[in-house]
């Protein structure tokens, strides 16, 4: 091994994050500087990885959940010899089309474990990868699975409230294979954390059943002793390291000038003098470099010695392990819903749509009983979404494959995410829709890295009914559409909620949430179909009678209404169709010519859903009529709420007939 001084080998992911910075005239040289001492010993003594093979299942996951801080990551992936991470992709920094985007990217760069940059969705996120791991272990055995979560975080990240959440469910958990390394550095864009912030961070992790203490953050000797300690604690650990940001810059460093700008020709002069880096842009000296490849590859023998275990294994639980974290889904499943539609039209639910999800889920728990993992932020009498036959996950009982978050909506959305990043599960997570507010930057993260989570959330309208206004959904739905990449589900009845489960399960690149009723709905799909008509966002569940002149569009509890409607139409002799729309953004993406037939010809076109019109324009038009929500709902029950606010099949024909002039 090329033997080169601890202070060199953190320089030179300095003097790369202070000439990247520079050169985009844009980004934050702080933390890197600041962190560069942490990241070296982690990366040349602990982190379990190979930098030739990113990808492989039982390496030790590190995310930086300061994602601002990127260039610290970027550093290290060029240093330790990623393939993909050449020097010109640091020289591009923030660039259009470079790997090297302002904040870390999973999707989009190699050796990367999940996006980061809204602060404390990192070290949330990584509390799933922990439990992930916990979980395979526990089933496969320490032969397979047996590898530790780092994370480097930001005093930004522990302000955020998720990180509030993230650590007490760690704590509870007792999940030790999960280590923060905390970047103490007391700045904040603003200036001094002490302007907003007195927590003292260590006593906050130990009273949520962390290990936690203080480290002097550029000692070497202390950090590996500090890491050593955490990996063979009981508990999760945090290592607050106490930095300097910036550290080097002559004028800049322990203010937040080093922050989140670039430190300028002189200071970068002063910086690297200062440190005695080499005043060549992008340079690292040779030996430094080889020194830093060969603790890229100082993995490569624990991964082969993995393969070595992972033969030993019988031909099928290999070939599981493997399925499952592919995310490739049992041959059983498919027969598993197909089985289920078939009762449901021998014997149709009247039920409501979130127990005619807790009935497919019961089908779909015995076709994959140790991978579909679900959990609810409390509400689990509410939500349905566990199974009668599932064991609740605990540190005592880490085969357990339901999940009780507690009411940390936020920090259940983020787990998830990294329990899917991590492989070897289908998690789903439920709550009240109306709740998706407090889960909506883990929700948009899951959609931008397109994680295949699942979102089972009921009460889905005002059709809630008593708990009133607070608790009722209006704009939740358009707001869920508009995020790219989500997939909104309003099924209408038993077969639907069926259809909807086999599509979001059956989806590995994206989020889907289930939005699901309270109240009892009638089964309206009475006939078998060959394919899966939500797979098209909407399809025509009741024919005109001759020529269309109405077209009727609804969603989830209000085709009820539609269908009711459209018999009162055909009774005066006006030819009305109804169009169930199981995901508007769905239905709005097909190719024109499929979706044209879908919304059809008829002149007079209707929407009805108990929520607002955002939407539906691209459907009905904006002239076309709404039955709907245009406020807020109230406190009642559901039936008196739905006529208070016009959702009905009277008000829908009245809309039909003054469009038609009658």
């Amino acid at each position: 091994m090329t033997n080169v001084d601890h202070t060199r080998m953190a320089n030179a992911i300095r003097g790369l994050a202070m000439d990247a910075v520079e050169k985009a005239n844009s980004g934050h040289p702080g933390l890197p500087m600041g962190a560069a001492d942490v990241a070296t010993v982690l990366f040349t003594q602990f982190l379990k990885f190979d930098a030739a093979d990113p990808k492989w299942p039982d390496r030790d996951r590190f995310v930086l959940s300061a994602g601002h801080g990127s260039m610290l990551l970027y550093a290290l992936l060029y240093l330790t010899g990623n393939v993909d991470m050449t020097l010109d992709q640091i020289k591009h920094f923030r660039q259009l089309g470079s790997l090297t985007p302002g904040h870390p990217e999973n999707f989009h760069t190699k050796g990367i474990e999940t996006t980061t940059g809204p602060l404390g969705q990192g070290i949330a996120t990584s509390v799933g990868m922990a439990v992930a791991e916990k979980m395979l272990a526990a089933e496969f055995g320490k032969k397979a699975v047996d590898h530790h979560t780092y994370v480097l975080c930001s005093d930004g990240d522990l302000m955020e409230g998720v990180s509030q959440e993230a650590i007490a469910l760690a704590g509870h958990w007792r999940l030790n294979k999960l280590i923060v390394l905390y970047d103490d550095n007391g700045i904040s864009i603003d200036g001094p954390t002490s302007l907003s912030d007195s927590v003292d961070q260590v006593k906050r992790f130990k009273s949520a059943g962390w290990a936690a203490e203080h480290i002097d953050g550029h000692d070497p000797i202390a950090i590996a002793a500090a890491i050593t300690r955490a990996q063979k604690s009981g508990k999760p650990s945090l290592i607050a390291c106490k930095t300097t940001i910036g550290f080097g810059a002559p004028t800049k460093a322990g203010t937040n000038k080093a922050h989140g700008e670039a430190l300028g020709a002189a200071e970068l002069k002063g910086a690297k003098e200062k440190l005695g880096i080499s005043l060549e842009p992008f340079s690292v000296p040779d030996d430094v470099l080889k020194a830093w490849r060969e603790a890229g590859s100082r993995g490569v023998p624990a991964r082969k010695e993995w393969e070595v275990r992972m033969a030993t294994l019988s031909a099928r639980k290999r070939a599981e392990f493997d399925r499952r974290l592919r995310h490739e889904r049992p041959a059983s499943l498919a027969k598993a819903f197909k089985a289920h539609k078939k009762m449901l039209l021998e014997t149709p639910q009247n039920i409501a749509t979130r127990k005619s999800s807790e009935s497919v889920i019961e089908a779909i728990v015995a076709a994959m009983p140790m991978e579909f993992l679900a959990g609810s932020a409390d509400l689990t009498g509410s939500n349905n979404n566990k199974a009668k036959s599932a064991v609740s996950f605990a540190a005592k009982t880490p085969k357990g494959r339901f999940v009780h978050y507690g009411i940390r909506e936020h920090g259940m959305c983020a787990a998830m995410n990294g329990i899917f990043l991590h492989g070897g599960f289908a998690p789903n997570g439920a709550t009240f829709l109306v709740f998706t507010d407090y889960a909506r930057p883990a929700m948009r993260l899951a959609a931008l890295m397109g994680t295949g989570v699942v979102y089972v959330m009921t009460h889905d309208s005002i059709g809630l009914g008593e708990d009133g206004p607070t608790h009722q959904p209006v704009e939740h739905l358009a707001a869920l559409r508009a995020i790219p990449n989500m997939r909104v589900f309003r099924p209408c009845d038993a077969v639907e909620v069926a259809e909807c489960w086999e599509l979001a399960l059956n989806r590995i690149d994206g989020p889907t949430v289930l939005a699901l009723t309270r109240q009892n709905l009638p089964q309206l799909r009475t006939s078998a179909r060959s394919d899966n008509p939500c797979s098209q966002g909407g399809y025509e569940l009741v024919a005109a009678q001759g020529e269309a002149k109405v077209s009727l569009f609804a969603t989830g509890s209000e085709v009820e209404i539609a269908v009711a409607a459209q018999k009162q139409l055909a009774e005066r002799g006006i030819a009305t169709r109804v169009v169930s729309v199981p995901s508007l953004e769905l239905l709005l993406a097909q190719p024109a010519d499929k979706l044209q037939t879908i919304i059809g010809k008829a002149p007079v076109k209707v929407a009805i859903e108990a929520a607002v019109r955002w939407g539906w324009d691209a459907v009905i038009g904006q002239d076309g009529a709404f039955i709907g929500m245009h406020g807020f709902g109230a406190s009642a029950p559901a039936k008196d709420l739905f006529k208070h606010f016009g959702i009905t099949a009277e008000a829908t024909v009245n809309a039909v007939l003054k469009r038609l002039g009658e």
